[in-house]
């Protein structure tokens, strides 16, 4: 679980920018590269669907 929660930071922080070099490294080293890309994967879809979502309530007001 905490390797689950682990990977879902990593993602989160490469969606923003944020992370250094050094934590990417362990990240890789850490995780499976088929987590980190479904993970990654999902997240995009929350995103674009939450983008959607908001686009649509702003146009109905």
């Amino acid at each position: 679980m905490l390797q689950l929660i682990s990977a879902f930071q990593s993602v989160l922080a490469a969606f923003f920018g944020v992370q250094s070099e050094h934590k990417r490294e362990a990240d890789f080293k850490q995780h499976s590269p088929i987590s980190i890309i479904i993970i990654a994967i999902l997240l995009f879809i929350v995103f674009v669907i939450a983008i959607y979502a908001v686009v649509a309530w702003v146009l109905n007001t």
